[in-house]
């Protein structure tokens, strides 16, 4: 008992409802777990880095096997680097940090590393139906996405994230509209999913939580 008041762990409701959410199905989806001003921050530095022709086109495999297949993904991607002192990055990784931090302590899931990409699928583009991990590669345990669309996304714009989910032989699929400041967190070893075809511009940051 001793111990555990000098942690002096403090309950989060918000980790908590992720928690029992990844717990029950695998998956959750949370609206405010950034506020809307750090989400305009965290948009108009994807979109000056954009701007500034930092995006390279998005692979397919491990970054020691990199294939760029149109047919199967098109988006362009830049990844974030933690140690940089810009004001998005640092308040970006401040809060995956602490997330992560929390899993650790409650889920005991051992998350040691992380990497996390700026990404914009430019109109048309799509991503096919794929796994977040590699036969070679299993240290991604948690796929994260944070929508940094434009304001008012609708159903008609596209660019749904669909998950497949498998109860016993049944395939049900969830599709998540893209709305600006939405995260989806699920499991990357456990669950299929594709970005449906975006109808505008999509705006995303995308990373996973790993071990080891």
């Amino acid at each position: 008992m001793e111990l555990f008041e000098q942690l002096e762990f403090k309950e989060i409701p918000l980790y908590e409802g992720v928690i029992n959410d990844l717990l029950s199905q695998k998956y959750s989806i949370v609206d405010d777990f950034f506020s809307p001003d750090e989400i305009l921050t965290l948009r108009n530095s994807l979109l000056l880095k954009y701007e500034e022709d930092q995006f390279k086109k998005a692979a397919i495999g491990s970054k020691t096997n990199e294939l760029i297949v149109r047919s199967i993904r098109g988006d362009f991607i830049l990844w974030m680097d933690e140690k940089a002192q810009e004001e998005a990055e640092k308040l970006f990784f401040s809060k995956i940090n602490e997330f992560a931090n929390y899993l650790n302590k409650t889920c005991f899931l051992g998350i040691l590393h992380k990497e996390f990409h700026y990404a914009l699928y430019p109109e048309g583009t799509f991503y096919k139906r794929h796994l977040d991990t590699f036969q070679n590669d299993d240290r991604r345990k948690l796929s994260i996405a944070l929508y940094l669309n434009e304001p008012n996304w609708q159903p008609e714009h596209g660019g749904e994230l669909a998950i497949y989910l498998t109860e016993g032989a049944q395939e049900n699929t969830i599709e998540i509209l893209p709305k600006q400041g939405r995260m989806v967190i699920f499991e990357s070893q456990e669950l299929e999913h594709e970005v449906k075809t975006a109808n505008k511009n999509r705006l995303s940051i995308t990373g996973w939580l790993k071990t080891r």
